[in-house]
Order: C-alpha cells, then sequence, then structure tokens
C-alpha cells in the first residue's frame, strides 16, 4: 500500500504541472474625495457607453478612435470626462474602456451608475 505522503506529493506535483499561471492586468480605480469647492469654468465631455455603441458627445465612435477624438474636443489641461453606463453594458466593456483611457493624461475620470 501506498503511503499517504506519496499519495500527497504526486497530487501536488500534479496540480502544479496542470496549472496555468498568467498575469492579469490591473486598472488603476481612485475612490472619490471631498470637492474642492471650486467650479470648474471646462464643460466636461460625455460619453456614453452601451453593449455595443460608444458615444463622445454625441458621436459614435470606437475604442480604437476614442484617444485621437478627446485630444481634439479637450478644452482644459484637466479635462473632466463623464461616463455614462447604459443598459447592456458589462463589466468587460467598462474594463475595455478604462484600459483604452490610461494613456490620456490630464483626464478627470468620473463613472455614472447605469439604468436597470
Amino acid at each position: 500500500m501506498t503511503s499517504l505522503i506519496d499519495v500527497i506529493f504526486l497530487l501536488l506535483l500534479f496540480f502544479m504541472l496542470s496549472s496555468t499561471f498568467s498575469k492579469f492586468s490591473e486598472v488603476e480605480l481612485s475612490a472619490g474625495s471631498t470637492g474642492s469647492g471650486a467650479v470648474s469654468e471646462t464643460a466636461p465631455l460625455f460619453l456614453e457607453l452601451g453593449e455595443e455603441a460608444l458615444r463622445l458627445n454625441g458621436q459614435s465612435l470606437t475604442l480604437d478612435a476614442l484617444a485621437q477624438a478627446i485630444d481634439s474636443t479637450r478644452q482644459s489641461e484637466r479635462q473632466p470626462l463623464l461616463v455614462s453606463l447604459k443598459s447592456g453594458a458589462t463589466a468587460q466593456r467598462l474594463t475595455d474602456l478604462l484600459v483604452a483611457l490610461r494613456p490620456i493624461k490630464g483626464l478627470s475620470l468620473t463613472v455614472l451608475g447605469g439604468r436597470g
């Protein structure tokens, strides 16, 4: 009869060899903070995120063209951006959007809740 330690070693070896170790990417999220009391003179950009649709200030876009569209419509160095989640927008879709917005510097991002 095989000893218990041999069985445990074989199971450990099996699970170590059959597992895959992949690195997941991280998306930085910052929590909201108290307001400064100052009113910004810059009008915010409005981004609607749906299941398939993506609209910046009413103009339909793709994720690839989003950075160029934001750069062409931004009005200040610290541009506010409101993201409205429409029904059907998944967490993966929001994550893809956040990854696409990551290289754009100077955005003040606010994610609004979606409608049922």
